[in-house]
């Protein structure tokens, strides 16, 4: 069943982001691959990172771990005390009452939890040079450490001979940095070809467009392919169901602006709430 949506569902922006981030960038390259053939082929680059709470602005809700190593209980006045491992038994003078030390409290605390980012990679089968990156950009792309580690990343990109497309379907978030401020949209693709920097090239997106054809660019001399991410994003929704997972009777997490969320209501034949135009 399709998203109701004509171009990015804002219902995929939440806790199923990390999982649309791997399937679209590796339905981008399967889409890509046929047209590259015989000179380039397209390659899904993993790798992880490690993301905690008590960053600058902190990290979305879904990148972390809030699995608990001993359970606590809570009451009304507070955490409730739990006998400490290792305790003496019943009757016996435990070490805390010899020391006139309360029984410590046992929490439990937030872990880290490395967090996946892919990259597709154009590569010239020759050489297997880097010709394009392209970029899905995650929540983590975009705010506390790990957002200073994409803009690294990003900075090695602009300074090498490699193309770089930005793909960024969030609307939370710092974007990219740009000399010029970016118009209001809630969604973009960027493109910065290696001969042109640093003037980009910038699709800025509607809630209520499809999704653009841009070009890929590669190697001087050959012409740039199409990317087709409308139908990139409904391939990725129909194959794994996504109609399934998603309550569209509820608000999206990020919430929408109000023009926005009664825009998407009317698309969604939910009546308006009260008060809204």
């Amino acid at each position: 069943m399709p998203s109701p949506f004509p171009g990015m569902d804002p219902y995929l922006e939440g806790s199923l982001w990390t999982n649309v981030h791997t399937q679209l960038s590796v339905e981008i390259a399967g889409q890509l691959a046929p047209r590259l053939r015989p000179r380039y082929m397209p390659f899904t680059e993993k790798r992880f990172t490690i993301a905690a709470p008590g960053d600058e602005d902190g990290i979305a809700v879904g990148t972390v771990d809030l699995r608990p190593d001993v359970a606590a209980a809570e009451s009304g006045r507070g955490p409730v005390r739990v006998k400490p491992t290792g305790s003496q038994p019943t009757g016996s003078p435990s070490s805390s009452a010899a020391t006139g030390l309360a029984p410590p409290l046992r929490l439990a605390t937030v872990m880290p939890v490395s967090v996946p980012f892919v990259t597709v990679e154009i590569r010239d089968l020759e050489n297997r040079q880097l010709v394009t990156a392209i970029e899905v950009l995650s929540p983590a792309n975009k705010r506390g450490t790990t957002r200073r580690e994409y803009l690294a990343k990003r900075h090695r990109l602009l300074m090498s001979t490699a193309h770089l497309m930005e793909i960024d379907l969030l609307r939370e978030g710092h974007r990219v940095p740009m000399r010029q401020p970016l118009p209001p949209a809630p969604y973009f693709v960027l493109l910065s070809r290696a001969e042109s920097r640093p003037v980009t090239d910038v699709w800025p997106i509607e809630l209520s467009q499809p999704l653009p054809v841009v070009p890929v660019p590669l190697l001087q001399g050959d012409a740039d392919v199409e990317l087709d991410l409308r139908a990139a994003l409904a391939a990725v929704y129909d194959r794994f169901s996504y109609d399934l997972a998603v309550d569209y009777t509820e608000p999206p997490e990020p919430p929408l602006k109000p023009a926005e969320e009664t825009w998407a209501r009317d698309r969604l034949g939910i009546p308006r709430r009260a008060g809204s135009t």
